[in-house]
């Protein structure tokens, strides 16, 4: 069992473990999932210290809300875990709603026979929050995200969901928190942009912020994570492997980053932290996990498994830490900003 640190999610009451588990990967990404294996993964990272699961209304458009809800009691430790999942998205049946064309559109694998549409209204909130605790069971909810707000995911029809939000949609999540419905709210997106802007706009307290900041993008550092830590808002961070590359490194097969093929410059990126960290004895992974978690304004960095083996893996490397002299000579090379928090 690894000794994970807690901490609190901005002003609220919540405290989450450094590590986290998400799980796209265990509701049909790529490649099926029974809830036997959702179980054992859930109790693998439970063993292994993890306290902060995380999944979604889209995530096999129902399937890990439903798995992760029927682990934890049959596990009998929902009392000691934190729970995160996301509105704005309502699941209607499959027969009477058109798919969805995103950036990042996911075909899932053996979902649920649903399918999502856009709903950031105080009834979509409302609607997805109640649904939400339907397929989980649960009676309360620790954390609750506004899901894939802003023009990464939306593009020119994001300006339609912001609209919604601001007219009634932070009216729900005001009201679910202050009622104790929820003990903290946030975003759940794959950029930094949109959680600024909320953050200037309403009262939140964390956000998960997926590949924005990784070994390979390093944009958050110019501002982004400066205003967050004033305001007070933690991050989650997920994607730091940028769906792959950084997990399994350039000798991998299918190399992908952030679901799509991998640039030839990133490649080369890749292949120089990986020479660096032979000459160290760090491993990509390793580093991958530790350079995020390093910087202050990260409160927990959440990682998927599909097996028991890879998240041990995964346990594994995020105990193992990094010499100094590997973080100064990356951040000589110019493959890390010298902004970058890297430790003593």
């Amino acid at each position: 069992m690894v000794n994970l640190e807690t901490r609190k999610l901005g002003k609220s009451p919540v405290e989450v473990t450094t590590l986290g588990l998400g799980t796209v990967p265990l509701a049909g990404f790529r490649t099926t999932a029974s809830y036997r294996d959702f179980e054992d993964v859930v109790d693998a990272s439970f063993k292994g210290g993890i306290r902060h699961f995380d999944c979604a209304p889209m995530y096999g458009f129902g399937k890990a809300e439903y798995y992760l809800g029927h682990a934890l009691r049959e596990l009998g430790i929902r009392k000691d875990v934190v729970v995160s999942t996301k509105v704005g998205r309502v699941l209607k049946p499959a027969g009477r709603v058109k798919q969805q064309e995103t950036v990042y559109g996911i075909d899932w694998v053996d979902p649920l026979p649903f399918l999502d549409t856009y709903d950031y209204t105080y009834d979509g909130i409302m609607r997805s929050f109640e649904d939400s605790q339907q397929r989980l069971a649960l009676d309360y909810i620790d954390v609750l995200l506004v899901h894939d707000l802003g023009k990464a995911w939306h593009g020119d029809a994001a300006g339609i969901y912001w609209g919604q939000l601001r007219a009634s949609g932070y009216k729900a999540l005001d009201e679910l928190r202050r009622t104790g419905a929820v003990s903290a709210i946030g975003l759940g997106v794959n950029e930094t942009e949109s959680v600024l802007e909320v953050a200037r706009e309403f009262d939140i307290d964390c956000s998960l912020i997926a590949g924005r900041y990784t070994l390979l993008n390093h944009e958050p550092l110019e501002a982004a994570f400066a205003e967050l830590q004033e305001r007070n808002v933690s991050v989650i961070a997920g994607g730091v492997f940028n769906s792959g590359i950084l997990a399994s490194g350039t000798k991998g097969r299918d190399l992908t980053y952030d679901y799509q093929a991998v640039p030839e410059g990133v490649i080369k990126r890749v292949l120089a932290i990986e020479e660096v960290g032979e000459r160290y004895g760090v491993d990509l992974t390793s580093a991958a996990i530790e350079f995020v978690g390093m910087h202050p304004a990260v409160a927990s960095v959440v990682l998927g498994a599909q097996t028991v083996g890879q998240i041990q893996s995964n346990l594994a490397a995020a105990s193992r830490t990094a010499p100094k002299a590997f973080w100064d000579e990356l951040k000589h090379m110019k493959l890390l900003p010298e902004s970058a928090p890297t430790g003593a």
